[in-house]
């Protein structure tokens, strides 16, 4: 299965009700004769395994630009760029890094140069240094964009941001971009938080997505693809399915960037990262949750009482700060997001957290996590968590119904 916005013809009944969305067409197409048999193996085959056998026809003859790191490999642990450059119907004239560089060992926020790779006499531009969107003159000796970064599932996680802006460029330079597809490591199913409003969308909060989107990259692409009319096409993933979480792929995990060296990291991601300015904040690669003036004993009896399922909490003090080890006890149970408000307001309970107010229109990082000035007030009042679980429903809601167009799996 490709999706592609060329293939209106090839179209199902059903597949035809979304013939008018925004340059995406979901649809059984082009090469689906020369798959391989969905039996020969249940793990997850990646669509970066696909490109350069049932899809070689969309890059053949053509100069091709990357958007990769150290997680664009595939399941033998080959990297993308590697078989791209070794790749005779093809040349590989450009790479693109994101935020933490090529290697993934930059510092999150820390400024990517671009360079010269000396081994393949090839530019590396970064795209989290001068611009994070391709310029023209970086896109120049480049026919076609391939994206192949592996995400872990949040809204705040920036890789995805880098997919959109580089979006933005195919359409304005008239390149078409190939997303090579990826699972959400968290599940497919795990959708969850505050909808990012429009005010308050930026770099860590790229589009109307809440804090949990449950998509794969190449939905991701599609539901992007709905402000931006880019030349999209997505190599689809076999063998997976929306219930999955990462340990069901049969893929080893690539550390993603410096604070996430394991899946278990990426689980814990949105769960203790999302207090920033707060006072409570993570440590040990986001596996640990806490804050000067908390009791560890009393917030872990807090949270284990909440019946949260899917996760266990262990006192643990950390210097100064109090706070919890999260134990997760059944990852397609647990929800990172309803976690991380049980955190904050049980936290709240015990000592009041400082929460950055807007100033001089500068949003503070707590709101852009959060997707909007809605957090923040209900923490001050005091609501419980279920309180504000309860209040963005609607509009998750919402989000839900609107992202059923753009899921593949």
């Amino acid at each position: 299965m490709v999706i592609s916005t060329s293939v209106a013809s090839a179209l199902t009944p059903m597949q035809s009700a979304f013939s008018n969305l925004d340059r995406f067409i979901s649809s059984y197409v082009e090469g689906r004769e020369n798959e391989p048999d969905a039996s020969d193996s249940g793990k997850v085959i990646l669509g970066n395994e696909r490109l350069l056998t049932e899809y070689s026809h969309l890059i053949k003859g053509k100069r091709l630009g990357l958007v990769t790191n150290q997680t664009g490999v595939d399941s033998a642990m080959v990297k993308t760029v590697d078989k791209l450059y070794n790749y005779n119907e093809a040349e590989l004239t450009a790479i693109y890094s994101p935020e933490h560089g090529l290697d993934g060992k930059t510092l999150a926020g820390k400024y990517v140069a671009s360079y010269t790779d000396k081994t393949l006499n090839l530019p590396v531009y970064s795209l989290y240094g001068e611009t994070r969107e391709p310029s023209k003159a970086m896109m120049e000796n480049v026919d076609v964009m391939i994206f192949d970064m592996q995400d872990i599932g949040s809204r705040t996680y920036t890789y995805m941001s880098t997919l959109n802006y580089v979006m933005r460029a195919g359409k304005k330079y008239g390149k078409p971009v190939i997303i090579l597809d990826r699972p959400n490591p968290i599940g497919g199913n795990t959708v969850d938080g505050y909808v990012a409003q429009d005010k308050y969308l930026t770099f860590v909060g790229v589009d109307n997505l809440p804090l949990a989107h449950g998509m794969t990259a190449g939905e991701l692409a599609g539901f992007f693809n709905r402000k931006i009319g880019a030349d999209i096409t997505v190599i689809p993933m076999k063998n997976y399915k929306r219930s999955m979480v990462w340990q069901d792929t049969g893929l080893k995990f690539v550390a993603t960037s410096p604070k996430i060296p394991d899946i278990y990291s990426a689980f814990c991601y949105i769960a203790t990262g999302m207090g920033e300015g707060t006072s409570v904040g993570q440590d040990d690669y986001f596996k640990w949750v806490g804050s000067a003036g908390i009791d560890s004993l009393a917030l872990a009896n807090s949270l284990n009482s909440s019946g949260l399922s899917g996760v266990t909490f262990s006192p643990e003090t950390r210097g100064s700060r109090g706070g919890v080890r999260i134990n997760i006890t059944n990852f397609h149970r647990y929800n990172p997001v309803q976690t991380s408000i049980y955190i904050l307001t049980a936290a709240n309970s015990m000592k009041t957290l400082n929460i950055p107010p807007d100033q001089n229109g500068v949003i503070p990082m707590f709101e852009k996590h959060r997707g909007g000035g809605r957090s923040g007030n209900p923490l001050k009042n005091k609501w419980s968590a279920e309180k504000i679980i309860e209040s963005y429903q609607d509009e998750l809601n919402e989000f839900k119904e609107e992202r059923k167009k753009y899921l593949i799996y």
